[in-house]
């Protein structure tokens, strides 16, 4: 089995032509955390507090008000996950499909890197005022079985690529406060892949391939009550898509399909403390609203019937703290520890799409400073998950049930560059 998450896939936007691979098991859900590599040796805690390079686009806009000039930063970020299922013996064919699962493997393992790069720009107009615009991916998945195994009637391959795009404004209201708002076009491609039963013991493969965009919001305040500390909010707005395309079920038919999905908000609580010359502390609370998607609804055109993933995902928290430590003019250590929590949170409605679960994020990273005005981030990040149990039979009939649990881990290393003009 391949998973991977995406921004991650093949891009046709020249604006990110620094290219995309395959990637996995990096925020819960299938929400992107990494539209920086500088934040991923403190695992993202302060993220809406720090303010030190453009990337604060992405994380609080208000942020840009404590960069001078013009700034920009680039990073990428290489995931290698490894998701191994393994049956329990209550798997069970679809009641209609001609054959069990009896013997079937199991899907194989997740082992390919995936890559998610991104891009800023701030320019600090005047005292008061900051514009910018950031490139990245917030939400992306990818799961992508080996063929002919035991879950194949509920997912052979089912991938999300998102791509946003984040102009954004700041204003200093003076020199304790701050705000920033930016707008959000974001693309959305979707492709799901199963194998499905046409008739009574007759099955073939069908093919969902949609596409769409749609418009969103991003604000954030700072408040810095004193030189060494600064509190940040921020709030990413729900985005509506209704994406359009096509269900291909080969010798059978194709047809126009339609599936709409709200993905969620998110709300960011974080701080930054510069305790000494040496030691910064950083703090992070995040909530997400994943119970905007209950259920994925595709709707088919005649004659095909439409399919429904039940997913009855819940409104999810992250914790995260970190700190760093200056060991010279140039040098920077970064550390940090994060708790994830996963959207699905039963056995019986995790999909063999998403063998999601909570995660412990164990961080660390180096900053290396050239000059005043550069800065290299280098950072890496081991996720642990406890094995995930699903036991799926929402649809007897037309998927049977897959039932065992998952192994899971993941490693990513990214690296950031960061200039300030």
């Amino acid at each position: 089995m391949r998973t991977r998450h995406a921004l991650l896939y093949p891009l046709s936007l020249s604006l990110l032509a620094l290219g995309a691979g395959a990637g996995s098991a990096q925020a819960a859900g299938f929400q992107l955390l990494e539209q920086n590599a500088s934040g991923l040796g403190n695992a993202y805690a302060g993220s809406a507090a720090i303010a030190e390079n453009a990337s604060t686009i992405y994380y609080n806009p208000a942020g840009m008000s404590y960069l001078d000039g013009l700034s920009v930063s680039a990073g990428l970020n290489a995931i290698k996950p490894s998701f191994k299922f393994r049956d329990n013996g209550r798997s069970a064919a679809p009641l209609a499909a001609p054959a069990s699962l009896a013997g079937a493997h199991n899907g194989g393992d997740v082992g390919s890197w995936g890559m998610v790069p991104n891009a800023y720009l701030a320019w600090r107009v005047n005292e008061r005022w900051s514009l910018g615009v950031g490139l990245g991916a917030p939400f992306g998945l990818m799961t992508d079985y080996d063929g002919g195994w035991m879950g194949e009637f509920h997912s052979n391959k089912f991938e999300i690529v998102t791509i946003n795009i984040n102009p954004s404004v700041a204003y200093r209201v003076n020199e304790r406060w701050s705000v920033g708002a930016g707008l959000n076009y974001q693309r959305i491609d979707a492709e799901y892949t199963r194998r499905a039963v046409v008739a009574p013991g007759v099955t073939s493969k069908a093919l969902v391939d949609m596409d769409g965009d749609a418009w969103g919001w991003n604000a954030g305040v700072m408040f810095q009550p004193t030189e060494a500390t600064r509190l940040g909010l921020s709030y990413r707005s729900k985005i509506k898509h209704s994406a359009k395309g096509h269900t291909t079920v080969d010798g059978v038919a194709k047809v126009d399909a339609r599936a709409d999905v709200d993905l969620p908000d998110t709300v960011v609580l974080s701080a930054f403390h510069r305790l000494d010359s040496r030691w910064e502390l950083l703090a992070d609370v995040s909530w997400t609203g994943w119970s905007s998607i209950p259920e994925l609804d595709i709707r088919n055109g005649a004659p095909l019937p439409g399919d429904t993933l039940k997913l009855d995902f819940r409104d999810t928290w992250r914790i995260a703290l970190g700190a760093n430590y200056r060991l010279s003019p140039a040098w920077k250590l970064k550390f940090g520890l994060a708790w994830d929590q996963s959207p699905v949170h039963k056995a019986s409605d995790r999909p063999t799409s998403l063998p999601d679960n909570d995660r412990w994020w164990f961080s660390t990273g180096v900053q290396f400073q050239p000059s005043a005005n550069t800065a290299i981030d280098l950072g890496y990040t081991y996720l642990y998950l406890d094995d995930t149990r699903i036991d799926n039979a929402h649809d007897p009939v037309g998927k049977g049930r897959i039932a065992g649990e998952y192994r899971s881990r993941g490693h990513i290393v990214g690296v950031q560059v960061s200039s300030r003009f």
